[in-house]
């Protein structure tokens, strides 16, 4: 599986388009906010001659979702999440307002939903979805076992894990999350997160201040 990741909006929040040699993809996290950032997403699809399946999220905190109106326009895909996480999309324009900025266009509604052990298919790749709540109530991960690799969201990242002071967050919850559903992992599983860099299971349970 081929993985593209791009740093989108001001947060930043990394986007990741996964292909296959089937040339189907999918798009996690799509945060194009800024002008121009649509269109370098778009861009790179087209360029690699890619057939997007799947516009998915790992939560719907407004940082991953300012892209999937674009992408619904372009490509007539609308997003998929966990429904518990559907209640945010009608308050991302008043928690831009906090962050002191204007929402770039209304949050595209859901196409369908993604529920805990849910299977995402394209081409000759599968992600299975690991509901991880914590972070928000809906947050869940997507998870390739053939190459031995997940993507976080704002769950688990490098040396730390999401914050928990947002819309009905819970430490207690993320950390069961990461506990029993991510650590179960194989300790060479890598970690795509949704901000920041890469790292790996076992990296993190060895050295997150978290689980020490």
């Amino acid at each position: 599986m081929k993985i593209k990741r791009f740093e989108f909006n001001m947060f930043p929040v990394n986007c990741y388009v996964l292909s296959d040699e089937t040339r189907e993809a999918v798009v996690i996290d799509a945060g194009c906010f800024y002008p121009g950032e649509g269109e370098q997403l778009k861009k790179y699809l087209d360029e690699e001659g890619l057939q997007l399946k799947h516009v998915l999220n790992t939560h719907l905190h407004l940082d991953h979702i300012f892209g999937n109106a674009y992408l619904a326009r372009e490509f007539g895909l609308k997003p998929e999440a966990n429904q518990a996480d559907e209640f945010l999309l009608a308050r991302a324009a008043d928690h831009c307002r906090m962050f002191g900025f204007r929402i770039n266009e209304e949050p595209a509604p859901l196409g369908g939903y993604i529920a805990d052990g849910d299977e995402i298919c394209f081409g000759n790749s599968r992600l299975k979805a690991i509901a991880a709540p914590g972070h928000s109530p809906g947050s869940l991960v997507f998870y390739d076992e053939k190459d031995g690799c997940m993507f976080s969201g704002d769950v688990l990242f490098r040396g730390s894990i999401g914050r928990t002071d947002l819309d009905r967050g819970s430490f207690e919850d993320i950390r069961n999350s990461i506990c029993n559903r991510l650590f179960t992992c194989p300790d060479n599983t890598v970690v795509y997160p949704g901000h920041g860099e890469q790292t790996t299971i076992g990296y993190e349970k060895k050295n997150n201040p978290y689980f020490q």
